[in-house]
């Protein structure tokens, strides 16, 4: 079965963000366990972490179907000694949310190199970000976002995503995020049956299928190779729904959360009422 959902509200506490996911008819979501635009936050209260796990088990979300996000503000690959260290601690502290929340998977962007440094050398700083955080957490999987390529953000690239996972002491606790807007941004066609089938070759020969724990499904504002982050409600942009339909009926992708980050929470019912129905035509 297909786990789909959207990155919901956790306002007023994480409790309610499984609520808000089912009355959307979402059957996976995703979270920030904590206001994203901030370094520090309350931490989290022995009320709060009952009442979501409680909220999930009665809901139906199983730990697997939910995709927490790290904060906006982390940067794991900085060249700035006193940022790189309060990015780190920052990470700890989203992985131990998790672990309180009995969350399995973290999302995370990689980071960015700020033209000061190599990407060989960002990518390496990544790694020994993760080695740090899983060291100091039990159960919690680090989960890698691919990106655009914006500015001078990594991992783009396939091949930057295996550099860091290589890197990876324990790597049965790290995966990727696949988001289709960035792999459409980065140059990553998916539009025709062959591109599809091309692009997903390249990552299982590159990165491995088995490392795949999550998608955010978004249509892309703008071309492929732009590396441009514009999301797009699906099949408003450059993307289209057939590639949403053809992954729907992938059965590779079963039991993992796929994620709308698109640009109108408005939609979400009807865009997850669809996928639905591309899934349910072949029993996904």
């Amino acid at each position: 079965m297909k786990r789909i959902g959207a990155h919901v509200s956790a306002s007023g506490g994480v409790e309610f963000a499984p609520v808000n996911a089912h009355e959307i008819g979402a059957t996976a979501f995703a979270l920030f366990t904590k206001n994203q635009r901030q370094w520090q936050a309350k931490p989290l209260t022995d009320e709060s972490i009952q009442a979501f796990r409680d909220n999930c088990r009665t809901l139906g979300f199983p730990a697997e179907a939910i995709l927490p996000h790290d904060s906006y503000l982390i940067n794991l690959g900085s060249p700035d000694r006193e940022m790189l260290q309060k990015s780190r601690d920052a990470f700890l502290d989203e992985m131990k949310r998790c672990e309180q929340l009995g969350l399995v998977l973290l999302n995370f962007h990689p980071g960015a190199h700020l033209n000061q440094m190599t990407e060989q050398a960002c990518l390496q700083q990544i790694a020994e970000s993760i080695n740090l955080a899983l060291a100091q957490t039990r159960g919690v999987t680090a989960v890698i976002e691919n990106t655009a390529g914006q500015g001078s953000n990594v991992g783009y690239v396939f091949e930057h995503l295996r550099a860091i996972i290589d890197q990876v002491d324990d790597q049965s606790r790290v995966g990727v995020c696949l988001d289709t807007a960035h792999l459409f941004a980065a140059g990553y066609d998916l539009r025709s049956p062959a591109a599809y089938d091309e692009t997903f070759s390249r990552f299982d020969d590159i990165i491995g299928l088995r490392h795949l724990r999550a998608f955010h499904l978004n249509d892309s504002k703008k071309g492929l190779g732009s590396r441009v982050d514009r999301h797009d409600s699906l099949g408003e942009g450059e993307i289209g729904w057939e590639t949403f339909a053809r992954l729907m009926r992938d059965q590779r992708f079963a039991h993992i959360p796929l994620i709308l980050e698109t640009p109108q929470p408005e939609k979400w019912p009807d865009e997850i009422r669809t996928l639905k129905g591309f899934g349910e035509k072949t029993g996904q």
